[in-house]
């Protein structure tokens, strides 16, 4: 965090100085991520939120964050960078303390004016910012605010209604407020001295104090986060506007088999009269053996030989087509999609192109997927290494996935 002393003032009182307030302990939106202006909201705290509107506005200076002494740690970790662009100080046992130390901690950079704002109130926008500013004067302070829309009742003593309140005239309170910075600092200074500690905010102080406060348009946006759902629905608003991407994974697989005597070869399911067979513990199909890899990769599931170990007796000759149809399997019982699949052959011998529309149909079949999402190929390996002199096959494999929900950009 910077200390006050490491920005000069002169580069500073030129700028509107900030007292973000952080020190209450936030208890009725719950402590999953500690108190409410540390927790998380579109994937970062509340705080963060607020700091930035601040911070990546032009006509801010020194921002000051008062923390609860136990808070350090936590402000750091949640600020991140910021927290090194702010001066935060410890604040005190109620709002109205915190503020005064706050602007104690603005004393030597002498900023013309000042804003108070609540950390809890992530969404104030640039656009409130300034009218707030615009509004304060030598001595008058500025409080954005809205008029109040629902019908007021008093209650009596005895929980019934006593009195409809007339509306009229009346607003809700919101922050940032704003004044000329000395005059609040005295404001709050005369009251710490006298003893008087029950104002809420500093509009009530500046009133105590006779400083004229004008009332700003506020925003309906600015929404001061207290209770649980309030967490809850500020993270659904701003996940929702997040940049998202389907969820679409991709899995490769890989297989090589050496040749040993025989009369055919099964690739893709299909077997390929010739003088030699693939040796394996299954019936040795690559093309099948690198596809099921590709589509267990999309789930994190392993590999083929997780699930189908070649010391188990029982897939001893067993047909590869199991194998894909299983992995296929799991990819659906997931939520998984199979997109397509694409099966490059490396081989000498034999040919595959007489069989790739056998092997299309059968993969069709395997997988439930039209036979157009479907690739397969072949290549050899230009006389090149043991592929190349002919003793055995590789196949390379690779399946696209969608499977449901978006991810965040």
């Amino acid at each position: 965090m910077t200390d006050a002393s490491d920005i000069p003032a002169t580069e500073m009182n030129d700028k509107v100085g900030v007292v973000i307030v952080a020190a209450g302990r936030g208890a009725r939106a719950g402590q999953a991520d500690g108190p409410k202006q540390y927790q998380r909201i579109g994937g970062r705290a509340v705080i963060m939120h607020t700091l930035e509107a601040f911070l990546s506005h032009p006509r801010i200076g020194p921002v000051v964050v008062a923390i609860h002494a136990d808070d350090a740690e936590l402000f750091e970790r949640a600020a991140g960078e910021n927290a090194r662009r702010v001066f935060a100080v410890t604040g005190g046992s109620s709002r109205q303390a915190s503020v005064r130390l706050g602007l104690l901690a603005l004393r030597d950079q002498a900023p013309a004016k000042v804003l108070v704002h609540d950390a809890a109130r992530p969404f104030v926008d640039a656009g409130l910012i300034d009218r707030t500013i615009d509004a304060i004067g030598e001595r008058q302070g500025a409080l954005p605010a809205l008029p109040v829309a629902d019908t007021l009742k008093r209650e009596s003593a005895t929980g019934m209604i006593e009195e409809t309140v007339p509306r009229a005239g009346l607003h809700a309170a919101q922050t940032p407020q704003g004044f000329p910075f000395w005059p609040l600092l005295a404001a709050h200074e005369k009251a710490y001295h006298l003893g008087k500690t029950e104002f809420t905010d500093d509009a009530a102080i500046a009133e105590w104090a006779h400083i004229p406060v004008k009332i700003v348009t506020g925003s309906p946006d600015n929404i001061k986060l207290t209770w649980a759902r309030d967490i809850a629905m500020a993270d659904q608003r701003l996940s929702s506007a997040l940049p998202r991407f389907p969820d679409i994974r991709t899995g490769n697989g890989y297989d090589v088999h050496a040749f040993e005597p025989g009369d055919h070869v099964t690739l893709c399911g299909i077997a390929i009269p010739y003088d030699r067979k693939l040796s394996g513990h299954s019936d040795a199909d690559v093309g099948l053996h690198a596809l099921t890899d590709a589509l267990l990769a999309t789930c994190g599931a392993g590999d083929i030989g997780t699930h189908f170990p070649p010391s188990d007796p029982q897939w001893k000759g067993a047909a590869s087509r199991i194998f894909v149809e299983y992995a296929a399997k799991l990819v659906r019982e997931r939520g998984g999609r199979i997109a397509n699949a694409d099966i490059t052959l490396i081989c000498e011998a034999p040919r595959v192109g007489p069989h790739r529309e056998a092997m299309t149909a059968a993969l069709a079949a395997m997988l439930g997927i039209a036979p157009e999402r479907i690739s397969i190929k072949a290549t050899t390996n230009e006389k090149l290494g043991f592929l190349g002199r002919g003793e055995g096959i590789a196949a390379i494999a690779t399946a696209n996935v969608v499977f449901p929900g978006d991810v965040p950009a």
